[in-house]
């Protein structure tokens, strides 16, 4: 039995709110249960000095906690620096994000998609590249009604689900009290056609079979679509 009397193939409840904010190109607010997530797009007409007169455009992603996001109030990160766990996860958002665009046809611009976390309880980085994909498809929009770019560059829906093993069984989206004691613990990046684009598991307590692995990226397919479905419905 989970803590939260799901079922093992069951997501929390999963919605998402657009226009958050007046200023930027694209926002909305994830709620992935108790885990909430503010993310915003914004529209850079330079590019980083490397892609300069390359015709390229470029996707990146920064992500951050307010000191309440989670039980205990945290320091400010920008009173001491990032953690090289905040560097890990805006590095797996801007590389996420970046396999659902085609940068020849975003033309020589950046978008930078902010994510900040309002409140923690499990799965902040796939709320984070779920919600952090629609910011952009928003921003896109706009370039799109603005005849800015002349084919829309978004080639895939892009979202992510966490899966793991407790207590011995093989579990859909995790949240804090079953990430805190899971065996195994996973993140799965997918496209909107099933295309694997990124997968960091690791063992926390216990190892896992072939035969588990493949019962766990199952669940994220089907996790997996149902974020899809909550990105169109949010975004059509």
């Amino acid at each position: 039995m989970r803590p939260s009397g799901r079922q093992i193939n069951e997501m929390r409840p999963v919605s998402i709110d657009v226009g958050i904010t007046r200023h930027a190109e694209g926002s909305c607010l994830i709620r992935c249960g108790d885990t909430h997530v503010l993310c915003t797009a914004s529209i850079d007409e330079r590019v980083p000095p490397f892609l300069k007169n390359s015709g390229l455009g470029w996707v990146t992603a920064e992500y951050g906690m307010l000191p309440r996001a989670t039980h205990t109030r945290m320091r400010r990160e920008a009173k001491n620096g990032q953690s090289g766990r905040t560097q890990e996860i805006q590095r797996l958002i801007g590389r996420s994000l970046r396999a659902g665009i085609d940068r020849v046809a975003l033309g020589e611009r950046q978008i930078t998609v902010d994510c900040d976390v309002i409140q923690a309880d499990g799965g902040t980085r796939c709320a984070a590249i779920t919600g952090g994909w629609v910011a952009l498809r928003l921003a896109v929009n706009k370039l799109l009604d603005a005849s800015e770019v002349t084919s829309d560059p978004i080639t895939d829906h892009v979202a992510a689900v966490s899966c793991g093993i407790y207590a011995g069984s093989p579990i859909l989206d995790l949240d804090y009290p079953e990430d805190s004691e899971a065996g195994v613990d996973g993140n799965f990046v997918m496209t909107g056609s099933g295309q694997m684009i990124e997968v960091q598991m690791s063992a926390e307590g216990s190892t896992f079979s072939l035969e588990q692995m493949q019962a766990l990226l199952e669940l994220a397919d089907q996790g997996s679509k149902e974020l899809v479905d909550a990105q169109r419905l949010a975004t059509e």
